[in-house]
């Protein structure tokens, strides 16, 4: 489980696609301060077990799902990412819980700059839009974010300096591909209310 609350960003090193599946290699420094073998990162909101690890990063594998679902498959040498360990028992819970369970991919549709902060508007599937309320936390390429308004076919964020200057969303163009994650309480409502039937 996860926060949403980005650690760093890291870079891809380098990427081996074998079989269908495919082998990151990620260059980080502060995720790498306790990791082992076997710990959980969220790399781009989307859960990853590490395989291999050193001082300046670490290695995780890609299943053809995550690939086909999340931005991962598009992602090349050099590209950068959110990367945030999973949350201690011990720590505190200061964004939202995240799973790094995918839901779907949206699109940067607009994007506008406030006197300290940008005003984003992002794409979803149809499918999702009704886990997605206003007031409401969502996972957007790992970051937890509250929602400023919603339609059926996109919602609203406002990104904070913070949030601009400490991860891969203050650099998001219009047009580009975003992991989504949506809040896994409103989807355990729905399927123990039938409201999915």
């Amino acid at each position: 489980m996860f926060t949403g609350l980005v650690e760093e960003v890291g870079t891809v090193r380098d990427r081996e696609d074998v079989d269908g599946a495919a082998r990151l290699h990620l260059a980080a420094t502060t995720v790498t301060e306790d990791l082992a073998v076997g710990d959980s990162v969220a790399v781009a909101g989307v859960c990853l077990t590490v395989t291999d690890h050193d001082a300046g990063g670490f290695s995780a594998d890609v299943m053809p799902e995550s690939l086909a679902r999340t931005t991962l498959g598009r992602l090349a040498a050099g590209a950068p990412v959110n990367l945030e360990r999973a949350v201690r028992a011990d720590a505190r819970l200061g964004g939202h819980i995240v799973q790094g369970h995918v839901d779907g991919v949206g699109t940067v549709v607009s994007r506008t700059p406030g006197p300290r902060w940008d005003e984003v508007e992002i794409a979803l599937p149809t499918s999702l839009a009704r886990y997605v309320a206003e007031k409401g936390s969502v996972a957007v390429e790992g970051v937890s974010l509250t929602v400023t308004h919603v339609s059926d076919a996109s919602f609203g964020i406002a990104l904070i300096p913070t949030t601009l200057a400490a991860t891969t969303l203050g650099t998001l163009a219009v047009g580009a591909a975003v992991n989504l994650e949506v809040d896994v309480v409103a989807k355990y409502v729905e399927r123990l209310t039938g409201a999915d039937r």
